[in-house]
Formats: structure tokens, C-alpha cells, sequence
């Protein structure tokens, strides 16, 4: 019978997992029983709950309890007597120990001696630069949401509850559910995306307003779905919305009929 339980699993997957975009998905892919070993907690670009759902095998780092260890302590207690590993797989660029004094490669020498078979993936390239974190939260700051989606292999998403909102929006044909982003996150552009929301199971087309509102003027950002062809009550429920194509700035309107104007165009955009 094959069991569950993590201490008998042979192969770990080791890095920051920060997104899990494509070039971390090398690292995992191909072993469908690998332990995804976050190390650094950091969920800018994919929130910790979502993450937890598309990868039910993974293992969060207590980064206070691991980062005084030295890169040997690290081996030792972490992978051969926590998850007994036979097979580690990681990025070309992974450090870890103490002042992140050791490196992947110090990793394999350290193991092949002990016959544990280290695998380290080399970069990931999207036109012509190396796949990052870094580059894909630049991205979504500069609303450069497509290129972002793909260095990700999905689209940017956050699941948050919807919230009460002023319901300007239904007087002009437009409602919208309101949502916080998570604050993890990082802050996309404000302006408005073409979007997808996703309601108890169903996909629905929708665009996203993203930022302060200046025509009514918001003290903190704000996302609002206008959701196609869907009418009903979702106050209180945990609603995820991916954005897929930046479609234009935040603008301030000169009355509620120049809006109306420019949402029934934005709306129009969408296929």
C-alpha cells in the first residue's frame, strides 16, 4: 500500500517557488511524487492559499528555524533524515545555509557522496532574457500583464471575498463585485484589464477595474468586476479573478455619462 506520508517520499524540489512560474515548473516537473520544499516564504506573485491548491505536496520552510543552519546542517536534517531523499532537484541558481553560503552545485558534491542524485535545472529564457520573479513582478507593475501571464504559464490571479460596495455601477447597466487584493501580492497597474472570473466552478468573461477610482476617488485600491452575463449574490463569497490583457488606464470622467460611454466600449472589446 502506498502511503502518504512525507517522511516516505524520495524526491524534493527546493527553491523560493515564488509564482511557481515556468522555469520553477521545470524543476518539478516529471516526478509526481516530489516534495515541494518552499524555502522563503514569499508569495508576491501567486497568493499562499491558491498555491496550496495546485500543489497539495508542498512543504512551507519555518525560515527562522532554518536560517542559521549551516548548508551541511541543512542537508542533514532537513533532507536525508526529514524526507530520507534520494533525488534533489533544483535551479541552477539555488543557495541555501547560513549567509546563503552554499551553492547548488556544493549541494551535489556534497550529496552524489552519499548517493543522492541532485538535479539542477539551467534558466528558462522568454524572449531572449531568463524567466524571474523579479522580471515577472516588474511586469505587472508596468501593466505589461500578457508577457507577465506567459513567463508565469497562467494568468495573473487573486481569490479574495467579495465586499460591499457603493453599487454606482448597477445604476448604469454596470454592476460589479468589489475585492480587496490580497497583501501579498504585488499591485498590478491601476487601470482595466479584460478579465476572468471564475463562480463556483464556471468561467464567466468580465474586465476588471484596478486602482483608486478617481471619478469618485478611493482611499485604498480596489478591484472591481464587472462579470458577463451573470446576475446574483456573491457578498462574503471567495471569488478568484485572473487577469488576461491590460486594456487601458485609470481615467477620471467628467459625469456619470462619459463613463457609461467608455465602459460600453471597454465592454465591446472583449471577444
Amino acid at each position: 500500500m502506498k502511503s502518504n506520508n512525507i517522511i516516505q517520499r524520495r524526491a524534493v524540489a527546493l527553491g523560493d517557488f515564488d509564482g511557481m512560474h515556468r522555469a520553477h515548473q521545470t524543476v518539478i516537473t516529471g516526478a509526481e511524487n516530489t516534495v515541494i520544499y518552499c524555502v522563503n516564504n514569499k508569495f508576491s506573485l501567486l497568493q499562499k492559499s491558491l498555491f496550496q491548491k495546485r500543489y497539495k505536496n508542498t512543504v512551507f520552510a519555518d525560515f527562522e528555524q532554518i536560517k542559521h543552519m549551516d548548508g551541511e546542517d541543512f542537508i542533514n536534517k532537513i533532507l536525508l533524515d526529514r524526507f530520507r531523499a534520494q533525488t534533489v532537484l533544483c535551479g541552477f541558481n539555488f543557495r541555501f545555509g547560513k549567509n546563503a553560503s552554499w551553492s547548488a552545485n556544493d549541494m551535489r558534491n556534497y550529496l552524489e557522496k552519499r548517493d543522492v542524485w541532485v538535479r539542477i535545472l539551467e534558466h528558462l529564457d522568454f524572449d531572449g532574457e531568463p524567466i524571474s520573479s523579479t522580471r515577472i513582478r516588474n511586469c505587472i507593475k508596468c501593466g505589461e500583464i500578457e508577457q507577465a501571464n506567459e513567463m508565469l504559464g497562467y494568468n495573473f490571479t487573486f481569490e479574495s471575498p467579495v465586499i460591499s460596495g457603493d453599487m454606482r455601477g448597477r445604476t448604469i447597466g454596470f454592476p460589479t463585485i468589489n475585492q480587496r487584493l490580497p497583501q501579498s501580492l504585488v499591485v498590478p497597474k491601476y487601470g482595466v484589464y479584460e478579465s476572468r472570473t471564475f463562480i463556483f466552478g464556471k468561467e464567466y468573461k468580465s474586465f476588471t477595474n484596478l486602482g483608486i477610482r478617481p471619478t469618485f476617488k478611493l482611499d485604498s485600491p480596489l478591484a472591481e468586476t464587472h462579470i458577463f452575463d451573470f446576475s446574483g449574490d456573491l457578498y462574503n463569497e471567495n471569488i478568484r479573478v485572473e487577469l488576461v490583457r491590460y486594456l487601458r488606464g485609470e481615467k477620471q470622467f467628467s459625469s456619470v455619462e462619459e463613463l457609461e460611454k467608455q465602459l460600453i466600449y471597454d465592454k465591446s472589446s472583449i471577444i
